[in-house]
């Protein structure tokens, strides 16, 4: 375990260390591209994060190499070099995108033969644990096209998920945090020799995104772009494939003694089959509806628009930072809740709280739509969101005839179109009523509409 935190640790370091200089360097190069109908952001930011999070991963794997206890992860396989092989291809093509912008299919050919070079190397699935069925082989044609459908969704899983500041970064280190403790239990609970690949490919991932957040969080300083994106994408994509193509069941003797027995001790060995999903769920579910609704609308599945989960987060009522803070918390839940059944399958209690954390979640998911607000008396001691919005002032009657003017002169009511025309650009405008976090639902934060006319 000490090995791991140093290799994260080192990640981290080299990560946050270069993302400043790349800043810099994205702005010279002119990678800020304009800023588009789908956008949350309202002013240009520069991309190629991805540069540091790739030197970040490079220095990892050599700092694992020097070290004594997973100097044996390189020498008895394969899969680093594979992994780091296809990291830099898919990370060239998304260098190549933040910067020019090159066609969705392009990249699809590009995420495709990336993981085609990984399967090349030996990272591939070999076999599944089926429940019921046991151990079930896979031909070379089979084992390719599911690795290569895996890296695929999982890509273009984290690459849609990745339109809020710090969203992507944070929701893939969550899930290759229950990643990394599923993999280190089967290597160091169970002796699987096979899952330290795995467990280092967690830990590495854990501190790309953990040196990389600090710049990214919201208001971003700078975004990860595809290069980026699509690089955690594959990282994640490897860890699942390594864990659950390369651990061969019937070597953990989990089939002994009774049928219930037995498929209770194997649990660790079927969760493989859902865990690379379910910790990524959110993503996954993302993509799915955006093709679904794409599709329906006739337009092509590639095609960008505001119809994403973050999106409509913001849409009813949520600011950046809650709207982020929630898809946190949805993922922490679905990945450790999966990760914890697989420990503790038999008991109850797990499936009672994560019913009541979901009830939580849903509540604080729904919380724009049910405000309280609170009474007058006590708007004082309250955020400004749960005060009520001001009365608009009564209009003052002109003075009578003979009346000096400047006895009956009354302040200008900025509803009345002349008197808003008389005063100043500011004063003729009505306040807006701060969002959640005193921030407006889409948008800058911004004190007044346009003048009434």
């Amino acid at each position: 375990m000490r090995d791991y935190l140093l290799t994260l640790c080192v990640t981290a370091a080299v990560t946050y260390l270069l993302t400043g200089p790349v800043r810099k360097f994205a702005i010279a190069t002119g990678a800020m591209p304009e800023i588009r109908a789908r956008d949350v952001h309202r002013e240009p930011t520069p991309r190629l994060g991805g540069i540091a999070m790739f030197f970040g991963l490079c220095a990892g794997l050599l700092v694992a190499d020097h070290l004594q206890n997973l100097n044996s992860v390189f020498e008895l396989s394969n899969e680093p070099r594979a992994l780091l092989s296809g990291a830099a291809l898919i990370w060239l093509i998304g260098v190549l995108d933040d910067k020019f912008e090159i066609d969705a299919l392009i990249k699809l050919g590009g995420q495709m033969i990336a993981a085609g070079v990984m399967v090349m190397q030996g990272l591939t699935i070999l076999w599944l644990p089926i429940p019921g069925v046991g151990t079930v082989s896979l031909t070379q044609w089979q084992g390719t096209l599911l690795t290569v459908a895996l890296v695929l969704v999982t890509i273009n899983a984290v690459n849609f998920v990745d339109g809020l500041d710090g969203l992507a970064a944070g929701m893939v280190c969550i899930a290759s945090a229950a990643f990394f403790l599923y993999a280190y239990r089967m290597w160091f609970g169970y002796g699987v020799e096979a899952a330290a690949p795995a467990t280092l490919f967690a830990s590495v991932l854990m501190g790309m995104c953990l040196g990389f957040l600090p710049h990214n969080m919201h208001p971003a300083r700078i975004f990860m772009g595809d290069s980026g994106s699509m690089l955690i994408g594959l990282v994640l994509a490897a860890s699942a494939i390594s864990v659950t193509g390369q651990v061969d069941p019937d070597a953990l003797k989990l089939f002994e003694g009774g049928t219930r027995q037995a498929t209770h001790a194997a649990l660790p060995v079927f969760i493989p089959l859902l865990l690379p999903l379910t910790i990524i769920a959110i993503p996954v579910a993302d993509l799915l509806l955006a093709i679904v609704r794409r599709t329906w609308k006739g337009e092509s599945p590639f095609a960008a628009d505001r119809g994403h989960l973050h999106h409509r987060l913001l849409e009813i009522g949520h600011s950046h930072s809650r709207a982020v803070l929630i898809m946190y918390f949805w993922s922490a839940l679905i990945a450790f809740g999966v990760v914890l059944y697989s420990v503790h399958s038999a008991s109850m209690w797990i499936v009672f709280a994560i019913v009541v954390l979901s009830f939580v979640g849903l509540v604080l998911l729904l919380l724009p739509r049910f405000t309280p607000r609170a009474p007058r008396w006590a708007e004082s001691f309250v955020p400004p969101r749960y005060r009520r919005r001001p009365r608009p002032a009564a209009p003052v009657p002109a003075p009578a005839p003979g009346i000096p003017a400047g006895r009956a002169a009354a302040p200008a009511d900025p509803a009345d179109p002349a008197d808003a025309a008389a005063v100043g650009p500011e004063e003729g405008r009505i306040p807006v009523p701060a969002g959640i976090n005193g921030a407006t639902a889409i948008g800058s934060r911004s004190r007044f509409t346009a003048a009434r006319k």
